[in-house]
């Protein structure tokens, strides 16, 4: 039983990343490993600032993750993709705007 699960997830390993391996596979695994350092970059952050710390890097691997993951969901016709990153696309140009409105406005005042 334990050699034919063994045989079977290898059968499957290899369906999935192997012979289905394709442009979109690729795409989707790039998009992905946007959303990975995404968090890598705010736990640096966080660690040398000896705080919590979300960077503007951070929102930026969000949009081009989100991006690549909405068009990934887009192309495999998958809905929740869709709906899911349709919604966070927007949460993460939200948070630019502001960090680039903060910005401004301390830029423009005497100091």
């Amino acid at each position: 039983m334990l050699i034919q699960f063994g045989q079977d997830l290898g059968d499957y390993m290899y369906d999935v990343f192997v012979a289905k391996f394709d442009f979109w596979l690729a795409f989707g695994l790039v998009a992905q490993l946007l959303f990975t350092a995404r968090f890598l970059v705010q736990w640096i952050s966080s660690e040398r600032a000896g705080r919590s710390v979300v960077p503007m890097a951070f929102w930026f691997f969000s949009m081009g993750g989100g991006l690549m993951t909405l068009v990934y969901g887009f192309v495999k016709r998958e809905p929740v993709i869709i709906l899911g990153q349709g919604l966070a696309t927007i949460i993460y140009l939200r948070n630019i705007a502001l960090i680039l409105k903060e910005r401004r406005s301390k830029d423009g005042k005497p100091e």
